[in-house]
């Protein structure tokens, strides 16, 4: 049994590095496709939700407010995150979003009465100067809308989250299903303008079926079987690793001010991630001994 439970992990691991190897390459794809930003995000979200069911068969739909919600909120993440990708750095785009936690932590105060602790005050605030560098070099009108859309991503990413802790069995799978259908159904006035070159398809093909399809299956396989810490440490590949394809690939080299603050958002969100991690741990602990 000991044994079977070791390979588990393993392979949970190993699921959850590739899941993040592929959402790190989202930002190239997404720069290689010469189209409007709604299309392409509606077009990789019904390629992605065709996947998505065929994996699931008989997808668990209850259609409650918390999931429709997150659903929403995934349409929402998914649209603003390309056209931020269009209008700003791929670095910029992903380093913002990844201040999502942070907005889960101010929300949560507010939809599911948590409490904020003296290290989320810490990171709110170390969060917020990494962002301050982030709009100091958006200075053109594009790179600073890019900037501002893929913060408002981060903020609906964040909602998605607290949705799925409002659903008693919520299952991310589910959720992102119905948020790629919906996302698919608001850029169909965009899609029905004109198909892109067959570079551009193909590129919309791959993030469909692997950015977003598969790579959303093989979290929800992995978080099964991994702690909140690991998952944690190991998703952190996504940010740090986009803007490195984009740089190898297209050249596209970020400032200072963004590789700084970058180091200060991903930095204040991991260790928040873990000491949160670590409390939950010892909680956990604490009733599990007064149950014995």
């Amino acid at each position: 049994m000991k044994e079977l439970f070791r390979n588990e992990r393993y392979k949970a691991i190993f699921f959850i590095v590739l899941a993040s190897l592929l959402w790190s390459t989202g930002g190239i794809l997404i720069k290689v496709v010469d189209w409007n930003p709604i299309a392409i995000a509606g077009s990789r979200s019904l390629i992605a939700s065709i996947v998505v069911f065929l994996y699931l068969k008989k997808p668990r739909l209850t259609w409650s407010k918390a999931q429709l919600g997150g659903a929403f909120s995934y349409a929402a993440t998914v649209i603003l995150f390309v056209a931020a990708n269009k209008l700003t750095t791929s670095a910029n785009a992903i380093l913002l979003q990844f201040t999502s936690p942070i907005f889960v932590a101010i929300l949560g105060v507010w939809l599911l009465k948590e409490k904020i602790r003296w290290y989320d005050y810490i990171a709110i605030l170390s969060v917020f100067g990494g962002m301050l560098l982030f709009f100091l070099d958006g200075v053109g009108g594009g790179s600073m809308l890019g900037n501002v859309l893929a913060v408002v991503s981060g903020f609906f990413l964040a909602c998605v989250t607290i949705c799925l802790r409002l659903q008693k069995s919520g299952s991310p799978v589910e959720t992102t299903l119905i948020g790629n259908v919906l996302t698919f159904i608001v850029a169909i006035p965009f899609i029905v303008g004109g198909l892109p070159d067959l570079k551009s398809i193909i590129a919309i093909i791959v993030l469909g079926v692997f950015q977003l399809g598969i790579s959303y299956i093989l979290y929800a396989l992995a978080s099964k079987h991994l702690s909140a810490i690991e998952a944690v440490l190991l998703t952190v590949i996504e940010p740090l690793l986009n803007p490195v394809w984009v740089f190898l690939f297209a050249g596209e080299k970020p400032s200072v001010y963004a590789v700084v603050g970058g180091i200060i958002v991903i930095l204040s969100v991991t260790i928040r991630s873990i000491i949160v991690s670590r409390e939950s741990g010892i909680e956990y602990e604490a009733k599990e001994s007064e149950v014995s």
